[in-house]
């Protein structure tokens, strides 16, 4: 028993040929081009980055080089694990759709790394069918309105605020400066809170700019997507 144990971890031969090497990668580079035109599609305008979707690309032939050379082989499966454990990586996922897409690529590449096509293709023609379901989904850009004005104004524009949104508009910050006697007010409301405002009554900058003491307003997008 102990010799048939260390002979298996031993084994250094998984059984491909030249021709299954090149069937995996052409099987591998197939569907990795699947996956780049599903990200390209996916992700549009400044939330798209070509090198990080040329390099999932590269990622799901690597993982396919890897499980080549593993094969059936334990131990070196298992010093693979030691080496990679020892790696890190610095560069930061802003966006969590990339990591299904990381994974994917991993997992493709699994797949064809152990000749598994039906799996590989079965499974990313469903992923690639929900991620360009839903790939289009964006995050609800939230948008600060910044209010400048005389102190006498305060209560005006608070009350303002509160009826153009129905009271939803919440007050982040509130300055009052007594040697000028001038007051900052800046609120967070989403963009369907501004879209449903306007459309009932008009342009908010023009509704603000009409109170009596203001003295300037600003509207700033926060998109969390576009930081990227």
């Amino acid at each position: 028993m102990k010799e048939v144990l260390y002979n298996s971890l031993l084994n250094t031969t998984n059984g491909l040929t030249i021709m299954d090497v090149i069937i995996n990668f052409v099987a591998a580079a197939v569907i990795a081009c699947l996956i780049y035109v599903s990200y390209r599609v996916s992700h549009s305008g400044p939330v798209y980055s070509e090198r990080f979707n040329v390099s999932i690309v590269m990622l799901t032939l690597v993982t396919t080089l890897v499980m080549n050379v593993i094969g059936n082989n334990i131990a070196l499966s298992l010093g693979m694990v030691g080496a990679l454990s020892i790696v890190r990586f610095r560069t930061a996922i802003k966006d969590p759709r990339d990591t299904a897409y990381i994974f994917w690529g991993i997992a493709v590449g699994i797949c064809c790394g152990v000749s598994d096509y039906l799996i590989a293709g079965l499974g990313s023609a469903l992923i690639f069918a929900f991620m360009i379901l839903f790939g289009f989904i964006r995050n609800n850009e939230r948008i600060m309105v910044i209010i400048n004005g005389e102190a006498k104004a305060g209560e005006e524009i608070e009350k303002h605020m509160d009826e153009l949104f129905g009271g939803r508009a919440a007050l982040r910050v509130h300055n009052h400066v007594a040697r000028t006697q001038t007051e900052e007010f800046i609120y967070e409301i989403s963009d369907k809170q501004l879209a449903k405002s306007e459309k009932k009554n008009g342009k908010l900058v023009r509704n603000l700019s009409g109170i009596e003491g203001v003295t300037s307003v600003s509207l700033v997008r926060q998109d969390d997507e576009i930081n990227q």
